[in-house]
């Protein structure tokens, strides 16, 4: 039984591509916190000294110290804080040699006892012929070095490219994020992590198809119906078995899909909101305007004017 099991997750991290593209490197010099606002795609940070938590609304404070990886799901705004203790020893940090943009903060006192500094990471994780998978977390994800001791093996690396940045530095440290991002997906599939078990409706065609074209084009007129019929099952089996592989419904997470298409357009696009409602799969901008607060807790041009310009 161990044996089909550790097949099974071997089949699904060979089918699997991750691209880790940093982009921020979050210093905070004693006590304080650093707000990171909400992303449309979901955000790894990985911990590379010093102790403190993440905070996102509606969840318990996350602890994290030096190796911590969080995985912060789509639309979720958090905040990074520092307890100002326990800092490691850190060589000077250079992230604008690597494209980096360095966001600070800095203890107004004088008696700063320690610090927290964190790599902020784009994911792309995809599965077979589906992209951005890991936009499909609800929940973070969180694993320490006390658990996975593979987390700490890049993080002097890390340290090393970002203190001294030279021809390949930035490749090499996508790679580096790459071995860790590894490192947490192996662990959370061998102790069947429910944030990460319906990876393994991979093997099930039929549930991987409809999920592979409710993401590819979250704005059609999609019904339970219709991705019952592009299930090939009748809407009671496809309603069941989507369920228990994924933890919701269906149409529910269309919605979902639909808010996350809708803020990466927000933010990467000049298109009129009416013009993004309806690319969406939204008739109505009013009802859209609706479904985006619920989603985000802000109006859509609001989300756009502050979301616009950052990373």
């Amino acid at each position: 039984m161990q044996s089909s099991i550790n097949m099974e997750h071997d089949f699904i991290l060979d089918q699997m591509g991750i691209q880790a593209k940093p982009f921020a490197l979050c210093e905070l010099s004693g006590k304080g916190e650093l707000g990171l606002g909400q992303d449309s795609a979901a955000r790894l940070h990985y911990v590379l000294s010093g102790q403190g938590e993440i905070l996102i609304p509606g969840q318990p404070n996350l602890p994290v110290s030096r190796g911590t990886m969080v995985i912060v799901p789509a639309l979720r705004s958090h905040t990074l804080r520092s307890f100002g203790v326990g800092a490691d020893p850190l060589p000077q940090c250079r992230p604008a040699g690597l494209n980096l943009v360095h966001l600070v903060h800095r203890q107004e006192s004088g008696n700063e006892l320690g610090g927290l500094v964190a790599i902020c990471t784009h994911i792309n994780l995809s599965l077979k012929n589906l992209h951005n998978v890991i936009d499909l977390v609800r929940s973070p994800i969180v694993d320490t070095v006390g658990n996975n001791p593979g987390l700490a093996i890049p993080v002097n690396q890390i340290l090393q490219e970002i203190a001294n940045p030279s021809l390949g530095s930035r490749a090499m440290l996508r790679a580096l994020l790459q071995q860790a991002m590894i490192a947490l997906m192996r662990r959370k599939l061998q102790t069947s992590d429910l944030e990460v078990a319906w990876m393994q409706a991979l093997r099930d065609p039929r549930l991987w198809s409809v999920l592979t074209y409710m993401m590819k084009t979250p704005g059609d007129d999609h019904t339970l119906e219709t991705l019952a019929e592009q299930a090939g099952m009748s809407r009671s089996t496809l309603a069941h078995r989507f369920s228990e592989a994924y933890g919701k419904g269906p149409m529910e997470l269309v919605r979902e899909l639909r808010m996350q298409k809708a803020a990466e357009l927000l933010v990467r696009t000049d298109l009129p909101v009416k013009r993004i409602s309806a690319e969406v799969g939204f008739k109505s901008r009013t009802a859209f305007a609706r479904a985006f607060v619920a989603a985000t807790g802000l109006p859509p041009r609001s989300y756009r004017r502050e979301n616009k310009s950052g990373g």
